[in-house]
């Protein structure tokens, strides 16, 4: 059993981490751009020799691990800042609250919050997305995205259910079609097409739900700031 004099010294062990992080920086850049990128290229990108990527990762399947626990992490993390955003918006109803949709829980403000939350980790979701044929296999990366899937699928059916978002399609297709419009948009901004903090994506996804655009701008602006925000109208 090792003893506390066996482990490396907390500036070893800190510049372990930084490495090891810097490695999977560069692995989600380079693979977001080219899913075939060699451990080299991914090494090089890194700063770092060949043999210290191979020190933390013993080959491109326990690197693709180390990228996909990353990113779903961060995944989590956003939808759970999602999720407290909507406890919190959701805890000043009154007794009245059961007559309508207010402000605070519009699901085209949901949609939009979710959008947003999720878009400074729409690297690592775009990542996942391509590793997926040839690193991780469908089934794992479908279970690995669920949540999140589920989530704005959740989303569209309430809003469906009121009124504020098209039904021309279902609530699962119409979650897929968004995702695709969604990392398309990502796509743009990776290939310095586009520069977007998000604002444009929500907003955009809005509009795909059925939101006119008018509301879908006002309602992604009202997310920025104190303030009530305006009831989503559907596209007749």
């Amino acid at each position: 059993m090792s003893s506390p004099t066996d482990r490396p010294p907390a500036r070893q062990r800190r510049r372990t981490r930084a490495t090891r992080a810097r490695i999977l920086d560069a692995a989600l850049r380079e693979l977001g751009r080219n899913p075939d990128s060699s451990l080299g290229d991914i090494a090089e990108a890194a700063g770092v020799a060949r043999r210290t990527l191979y020190t933390h990762f013993a080959g491109r399947a326990a690197l693709v691990r180390g990228l996909t626990e990353d990113a779903v992490r961060a995944i989590g993390h956003a939808m759970a800042d999602v999720s407290a955003l909507d406890a919190g918006s959701g805890s000043g109803r009154g007794a009245d609250a059961g007559s309508g949709p207010t402000p605070e829980d519009d699901p085209a403000s949901a949609l939009a919050r979710f959008v947003l939350t999720l878009w400074p980790v729409g690297d690592a979701y775009r990542t996942l997305i391509g590793l997926a044929p040839q690193d991780l296999g469908p089934d794992h990366l479908s279970e690995l995205l669920a949540p999140a899937r589920e989530t704005v699928a959740g989303i569209l059916a309430e809003g469906q259910r009121r009124g504020v978002f098209h039904a021309v399609v279902p609530p699962g297709p119409l979650s897929a079609a968004v995702e695709a419009h969604l990392l398309a948009l990502l796509g743009t901004v990776n290939a310095g097409i586009w520069a977007d903090d998000g604002s444009g994506a929500a907003t955009s996804a809005l509009i795909a739900a059925g939101v006119d655009s008018a509301t879908a701008t006002a309602t992604v602006r009202g997310l920025h700031a104190p303030g009530p925000l305006p009831a989503a109208r559907r596209h007749h």
